[in-house]
Formats: structure tokens, C-alpha cells, sequence
């Protein structure tokens, strides 16, 4: 097995050392000693690295995402747009919290007796883009364009 970039999040090397510490307390109880450096050299291979120290520069490097400024398009409640990132933030489970200001303001009524015009939006995606929260109709409150 092969590491590839897009793929699982890989974890902090914090949580990295973790799992080995905690592999290692397993072997241990079921009478196999093992050093720590083996371990992590264990816990390297499980996520398809070649070793250790390449599974924890992968593990430091930035994760694939969005950054503020970045420009994006897609559609926010059906409508298409245009805009900037202004905040982004990856949390532990993999999701982006994202903040976007769009080029022109978007209307989020579909009534034709009022109009509610946004230009700026915080949302939640996971790595493709895709809010998790939908509408009524079952459709994502936000869809960003593959870049």
C-alpha cells in the first residue's frame, strides 16, 4: 500500500506517538517487547509510509485545503457564486469552517414578496467542499467548485 496525498487525513505526530506508545503497551501485554522506535516505524508502514520520519513530515506538512484569500466559486443554497475566502480552519475530524465573502450578494429567500441578500457566509465542508448541512429539499447549503 501506497501513501497518496489525497487520501485520509494523516493525524498530528503528536497522535502519531500516541498510537505507538499504545501498540507498544499491546505487544507488551501479550509478552512481545518492542522499542519505541519500532513501533514507530510500525505505525509508519500501517498509514503507507516508508518509514518514520517520512510519515512525520507528512504528517507536519499543511493539510490540502483553503487558505484566506483564495478565490472559490460554487453555489450557496442554489445560487452560483464568486468570492474570497476570508477565514478557514481545519478541525480534528476533517471538516473546514470556512468564512466567504462573495463578489455579489446572494439572495437566500426563494419568496418573491421578499429578498435577504448576503455577501458574506460561515459555513462547515468536508474536504470536497461539500456542506454537510442541506436544505429541505435535501441539497447542500454549499457546494465550492473543485479547484
Amino acid at each position: 500500500m501506497t501513501y497518496q496525498s489525497n487520501s485520509t487525513q494523516i493525524p498530528s505526530t503528536d497522535v502519531l506517538k500516541i498510537q505507538a506508545k499504545r501498540l507498544r503497551g499491546d505487544l507488551a501485554a501479550k509478552g512481545t517487547q518492542v522499542s519505541h522506535a519500532a513501533t514507530l516505524e510500525m505505525v509508519a508502514h500501517q498509514w503507507g509510509a516508508r518509514d518514520w520520519n517520512t510519515l512525520s513530515a507528512r504528517a507536519s506538512a499543511p493539510p490540502a485545503g483553503w487558505t484566506p484569500g483564495d478565490r472559490v466559486s460554487g453555489h450557496y443554497l442554489a445560487h452560483p457564486f464568486k468570492g474570497v475566502v476570508i477565514a478557514a480552519r481545519l478541525s480534528t475530524s476533517g471538516m473546514w469552517s470556512l468564512t466567504l465573502r462573495f463578489d455579489e450578494a446572494v439572495d437566500v429567500v426563494t419568496s418573491k414578496l421578499f429578498s435577504n441578500l448576503r455577501k458574506q457566509v460561515n459555513a462547515v465542508v468536508d474536504a470536497q467542499g461539500i456542506s454537510p448541512r442541506k436544505t429541505s429539499d435535501g441539497q447542500p447549503h454549499l457546494v465550492l467548485a473543485p479547484r
